[in-house]
C-alpha cells in the first residue's frame, strides 16, 4: 500500500514596517513549535513565512485566531508594509523622522492594504525605495514626504506633485488604492495610464494636507551597510543576523526572545535581505548573546559579496543559483563593493538589483535554462530603468558573464573618479584614451549610452540621443545634458 504524501503549504505573517514586539513574536514561535514546525524564514517585504503540513493547519489556525494574528495560507493578496524603521540610529540619523512618527504612520492604517507600500528614509540605502506600489520617501521638511506611484505591474513611475503630511498617509493610501482597483481600465494598460488623472480624481474624495513640492528628491549614493554581526551605535550594541539557508530555527528565536526578555529589549525588526536586527544590546550583556549564538552554532560576520544579494521568498532554485554564483567569485575574490545582485525566476517579482540575473522564460522544458543578465543604467538598484548587457546565457556562462560586468563597472567608476579627482593622477599613466559621448541626467544621474541602447525600453544600439521621439515613462524628463567621459584601455 502506497503512503499518500502528505501536502505542504506556505503560511505568511505579516510584520508591519518590520517591526515585531518579542511578546507576538514569542507567541508565534510557541504555535508553531507545538505544531511541530522547525523553521521559519524572512522575505524580501520584511514578513515572516514557514512552511507547513496539511494536517497542521488546523491547529495552527486555531492558534493564530485567538492570538489574533493576521495570516495568509499559499497566496499574497495583502502584501506586508515596509519601512526602514529598523535603520533609525545604527545606519544614519534622520533630522526629524524618529520610531514614533514609523509607529503613528502604521497605527493610521485602518485598513490592510492590496498594494505594496513602502516608507523610507531619504538617507538610508538598506531599505529599497521604489520596490512598492505606493512610495513615500522622507522629506527635508518635518513630517512631510515625498510619493512615488509605481502602478501595478508596471516600471512606470508617477511623483506625486506635492508633499504629503505623516498623518495622511494612511487615509491617502486607501483612497489611492480604492481608484486604482476600480479604475482598472485606466491604471492598469501601460499605454492609457496617467498619473496626473489618478492624483486629480484623488485630491476630489479626500480631505488631505498636502505641502508644495518645491525641490526635487535627493537621494544618496547607494552602498549595502554591512547588516550583520555585533556593531557598535553611541553607548550600545546591534546585532544583525544573516542565515546562508534562509532558515531560522524556532528553538534558536526562542532563545533570542528569551534574552530580550530578560535584558529589557522589547522588539526585533526584520530586513529585505531576510535577516534579522537586535537593538539595543548593552555591553555587559554581550556575553549572553555571544552564548546563545554559540549554543545555537550560529555564524556570523559573513563576507559582503554574499550579503549583497537577493532571491526571490521561497524560491530553492534561485537561494542555490546565488550559492553556486558566490562561489565562484570567491575563487577569484571578486570586488562586488557598491553593487548588489537580484536572481529573478518569476517575471513580476519586483526585487531589487543594480545587477538582475533573470531567468528566460521561453525556454523548452528539454533545453538547458538560459539567462539574461541586466543593470541599471547607473548601477544604482533604486533605478527602474534596466539595459540588456547578455541575454540567452547557459548557467555554466554566468559566473564569468558577471565578473566582466563587475570589470566593466568598476572601469567606468575609475574614470569618473580620475575625473572628478582633477587630473590627481600623472597624465603620463594614461597611455590609450578613447572618447565616447554619453547623455546623463542632471536629476536623477541615468546615463543613456549611444551605443548600447536601452533595448529593455525598445530603444535599439546605435539609436542616436538625438533620434528619440520621447523619453519612455520611467525615464527622468531631466534626460538633456551631455557628458563627456573617457574610456581608458591599458591605463597603468
Amino acid at each position: 500500500m502506497e503512503n499518500k504524501e502528505i501536502k505542504k503549504h506556505q503560511v505568511k505573517v505579516n510584520l508591519p514596517g518590520g517591526i515585531v514586539s518579542v511578546g507576538d513574536l514569542l507567541q508565534i514561535l510557541n504555535i508553531l513549535e507545538e505544531s511541530g514546525i522547525e523553521n521559519v524564514r524572512f522575505g524580501t517585504r520584511q514578513q515572516l513565512y514557514f512552511s507547513a503540513d496539511e494536517d497542521k493547519l488546523e491547529d495552527i489556525e486555531h492558534g493564530f485566531l485567538i492570538s489574533d494574528t493576521e495570516f495568509e495560507i499559499d497566496t499574497d493578496k495583502q502584501p506586508n508594509i515596509i519601512s526602514s524603521y529598523v535603520t533609525e540610529d545604527i545606519f544614519n540619523n534622520s533630522n526629524w523622522l524618529r520610531e514614533g512618527v514609523y509607529r503613528d504612520i502604521l497605527d493610521s492604517f485602518n485598513y490592510t492594504p492590496r498594494l505594496k507600500i513602502n516608507l523610507a528614509d531619504n538617507s538610508q540605502t538598506l531599505i529599497p525605495f521604489f520596490t512598492g506600489n505606493l512610495n513615500f520617501i522622507s522629506s527635508d521638511i518635518g513630517n512631510y514626504w515625498y510619493l512615488y506611484i509605481r502602478f501595478p505591474r508596471t516600471n512606470i513611475i508617477y511623483c506625486w506633485s506635492s508633499l504629503i503630511y505623516s498623518e495622511d498617509i494612511g487615509t491617502l493610501s486607501k483612497l489611492v488604492e480604492y481608484a486604482i482597483f476600480n479604475n482598472k481600465n485606466l491604471f492598469y494598460d501601460q499605454e492609457s495610464i496617467d498619473g496626473q488623472l489618478l492624483e486629480n480624481e484623488v485630491k476630489l474624495k479626500g480631505s488631505i494636507l498636502y505641502q508644495p513640492l518645491s525641490d526635487p528628491l535627493k537621494l544618496p549614493d547607494f552602498q549595502l551597510p554591512y547588516y550583520e554581526g555585533f556593531n557598535k551605535y553611541n553607548d550600545k550594541y546591534w546585532l544583525g543576523i544573516y542565515r546562508r539557508n534562509e532558515l531560522f530555527p524556532v528553538s534558536f528565536l526562542k532563545d533570542l526572545c528569551a534574552i530580550c526578555a530578560k535584558t529589557r529589549i522589547g522588539q526585533l525588526y526584520t530586513t529585505p535581505w531576510k535577516s534579522i536586527i537586535i537593538k539595543g544590546v548593552e555591553t555587559d550583556d554581550k556575553k549572553l548573546w555571544n552564548a546563545v549564538l554559540d549554543k545555537n552554532r550560529i555564524n556570523v560576520r559573513h563576507a559582503s559579496n554574499e550579503l549583497n544579494w537577493q532571491s526571490e521568498d521561497l524560491c530553492e532554485y534561485g537561494l542555490n543559483l546565488k550559492r553556486e554564483l558566490i562561489t565562484e567569485f570567491n575563487k577569484v575574490d571578486l570586488r562586488t563593493f557598491k553593487l548588489c545582485f537580484a536572481v529573478k525566476t518569476n517575471p513580476k517579482s519586483g526585487l531589487f538589483g543594480s545587477v538582475i540575473i533573470r531567468k528566460c522564460t521561453n525556454n523548452n522544458e528539454e533545453e538547458e535554462c538560459k539567462f539574461d543578465i541586466l543593470h541599471t543604467t547607473d548601477f544604482n538598484p533604486n533605478s527602474k530603468n534596466f539595459m540588456l548587457y547578455k541575454s540567452n546565457i547557459f548557467r555554466a556562462s554566468l559566473a564569468q558573464e558577471l565578473m566582466q560586468l563587475c570589470n566593466n563597472y568598476y572601469e567606468l567608476l575609475t574614470l569618473s573618479e580620475i575625473s572628478s579627482a582633477n587630473n590627481y593622477y600623472d597624465s603620463e599613466l594614461v597611455t590609450e584614451v578613447e572618447h565616447t559621448i554619453v547623455h546623463q541626467c542632471n536629476h536623477c544621474l541615468t546615463i543613456y549610452d549611444e551605443i548600447w541602447g536601452d533595448e529593455a525600453n525598445g530603444i535599439l544600439p546605435g539609436t542616436n540621443f538625438s533620434d528619440l521621439k520621447k523619453i519612455t515613462a520611467v525615464q527622468c524628463a531631466g534626460l538633456q545634458n551631455q557628458i563627456l567621459f573617457q574610456f581608458i584601455k591599458n591605463q597603468y
